[in-house]
């Protein structure tokens, strides 16, 4: 069996959801606290045993390349000026393995996730979308790799949602739990309305693929949105093979709309060392102004 070793961040999105911020800057380069939210997607792959990572860029997005490069004038600065831990915490995405693809026209993530295929090959492989950070004792990244080296098969990521929110996720129609938190699916629904979800366990930003994929997402007609969808290309799968689904029950933030952004910054930085202790006492502060 193939050992997983490759990842792809689909990160050519627009970004209108935080305009005018995303006019000039990329979506993915806003920071949690003060790391970019796709550093940290990039921290799990390798946390995960990811050692090549194509990121699928758009057009204005320059500042995920060069945030992933060396920036020699900056290093050197902070090293004359004994700023070790600046310096540290600027060199962490030296020396990765981190490739470039642009997308020429947005048409949904299969479409962005065709775009790879030369870079996949004939190899199993994740997908990791820059909306959705998780954290667990295990990344989740790794949890599919784990069931994908005991099964051999496609594996989502899904958590449970509230039944009104269906509509804005892929969601399984489960046949059985074969393990503790391991689905058989019977099939995939892209965006069902609420009275029409098969279940309330809706796919979330982490997939693990193999190779077949790319030619079903060849021929597969636009979706929802007249885009190629990711998740019809999965159902085409699912019934020429088998692809299962992974409960996640850690954390999940979602940071690719504003106030779901400003909450993974709060309990980041609740976290966080160097901010912490006066984050907490701010907060108790203005909590009792509001009273």
């Amino acid at each position: 069996m193939k050992k997983i070793k490759k990842a792809i961040i689909p990160a050519a999105g627009l970004g209108t959801r935080f305009l005018p911020e995303t006019k000039a800057m990329p979506k993915e380069m806003l920071p949690v606290v003060d790391k970019p939210a796709i550093q940290l997607i990039v921290e799990e792959a390798i946390a995960s045993g990811i050692t090549d990572i194509l990121i699928i860029i758009g057009k204005g997005k320059r500042a995920i390349e060069d945030h992933f490069d060396s920036n020699t004038e900056l290093e050197l600065n902070l090293e004359s000026k004994g700023k070790d831990e600046m310096l540290k915490s600027v060199k962490e995405t030296n020396g990765l393995n981190i490739y470039f693809k642009r997308q020429e026209h947005p048409n949904g993530l299969g479409d962005a996730v065709h775009t790879a295929k030369s870079f996949v090959g004939e190899d199993p492989f994740v997908i990791m979308l820059g909306d959705d950070l998780m954290t667990d004792e295990t990344p989740l990244t790794k949890q599919l790799i784990d069931s994908y080296e005991e099964t051999g098969s496609s594996t989502l990521a899904v958590m449970k949602v509230p039944h009104e929110d269906t509509s804005k996720y892929g969601v399984i129609n489960p046949a059985k739990e074969v393990s503790d938190g391991l689905y058989d699916v019977t099939n995939f629904v892209e965006k069902p309305n609420p009275e029409d979800a098969p279940s309330d366990l809706a796919i979330i930003g982490r997939y693990l693929l193999t190779a077949d994929i790319f030619d079903i997402l060849e021929n597969t007609k636009p979706g929802k949105g007249n885009e190629i969808q990711l998740t019809d290309a999965i159902d085409t799968l699912n019934k020429k093979g088998k692809v299962y689904a992974h409960e996640f029950k850690g954390d999940r933030y979602d940071t690719g709309n504003k106030f779901g952004w400003l909450q993974t910054n709060i309990e980041f930085g609740l976290k966080h060392p160097e901010v912490s202790d006066e984050l907490k006492q701010y907060i108790k502060d203005l909590a009792k102004k509001l009273d």
